[in-house]
């Protein structure tokens, strides 16, 4: 049901904005955690191991029990508004566009909407759309689940205002050229990948025994974000050091910090400093965090789909009837 399917002719491209908000908003709360985990650990200058006496963090089960010790259970939704915000306006602006352009690709080209490469296609301009209408948001969320204690900032109106005072509006775009330039291959990747595995499923599970489909879309869902996000993690990492530019202050508290004058420098000082094996850091916990988000979008959006169309279904059926 993901993309547009000339044959079902279900999901209007609002009823996919509304599927596509449910499902990022239900899929945030649940995956929040591993997302602080993921950002504290790409934003540690210091080698991820406990042979460094000056690392703060070096695994998974030490970040999770030292940020419970000193920041409380509380600490793993952290920035949880802006990140809220974030997901629900791009999970909306996302299927909604990629809906919408598989649709015009199926109208206005000779393209089968349904093939991967559309997929890739579209799946990564959807991304790019849903980026730019929603990055100050996730420049917020980064400030806020990269703050220790005390807090720069206590609520999300101080952190608005204090960030358009202290360093202007284009603050708030930090870290844009390195999104765009991941999140078009990486979503491409994410959509390309769920549509090959889904028509693999169809291709191996013979039709009398597909139950489960909601199972299926998860696992399908699970597989090709940790795909997406093998090959594209680099420039996550990328964006969210320059995220925090500026922001030095917060920061210090976690060991080292760096200034950047742009992504070429980022990329340059991190080279120099950590090594090939500073732009992977935080991805056992970016994997997991992909395989479990990936997979609960698509669950959900898939579902609420089926509910929209349920409903639409049924109120046509009582309709024709009366």
């Amino acid at each position: 049901m993901v993309g547009y399917d000339p044959e079902a002719k279900c999901v209007s491209s609002v009823e996919a904005a509304v599927a596509g908000s449910a499902s990022g908003l239900v899929s945030r709360v649940l995956v929040s955690p591993l997302d602080v985990i993921k950002i504290r650990f790409q934003l540690q200058i210091e080698q991820l191991s406990s042979r460094n006496p000056g690392a703060k963090y070096h695994g998974i089960l030490q970040a999770v029990q030292r940020i419970s010790q000193e920041e409380g259970l509380l600490a793993f939704w952290k920035g949880h508004v802006p990140a809220q915000l974030l997901s629900v306006g791009y999970g909306a602006v996302q299927f909604m566009a990629f809906e919408s352009l598989t649709k015009l690709v199926h109208n206005v080209t000779a393209y089968n909407a349904r093939d991967s490469f559309v997929h890739f296609v579209c799946g990564g301009l959807a991304a790019c759309t849903a980026t730019v209408a929603v990055q100050p948001v996730d420049t917020l969320r980064t400030r806020f689940a990269a703050q220790g204690e005390p807090k720069i900032y206590p609520n999300l109106r101080h952190a608005v205002v204090t960030m358009y005072q202290t360093e202007g509006p284009r603050t708030f775009y930090r870290g844009l050229t390195p999104t765009i330039i991941a999140i078009f291959p990486y979503a491409g990747l994410q959509f390309s990948s769920y549509n090959i595995l889904q028509q693999f499923s169809e291709w191996v599970i013979p039709a009398e025994e597909k139950k489960g489909g909601n199972v299926k879309n998860l696992v399908c869902g699970s597989c090709a974000g940790i795909i997406s996000k093998t090959l594209t993690y680099p420039f996550d990492l990328f964006k969210k050091r320059l995220q925090v530019g500026g922001f030095e202050r917060a920061r210090a508290a976690f060991g080292q910090v760096r200034m950047y004058r742009g992504l070429l420098d980022c990329i340059r000082q991190i080279m120099q400093e950590e090594g090939p094996g500073g732009f992977f850091k935080g991805l056992s916990p970016s994997l997991l965090k992909a395989a479990v988000s990936t997979g609960l979008v698509f669950f959900w959006y898939e579902l609420f789909c089926s509910l929209l169309c349920a409903l639409k279904n049924t109120d046509s059926t009582t309709r024709t009837e009366g």
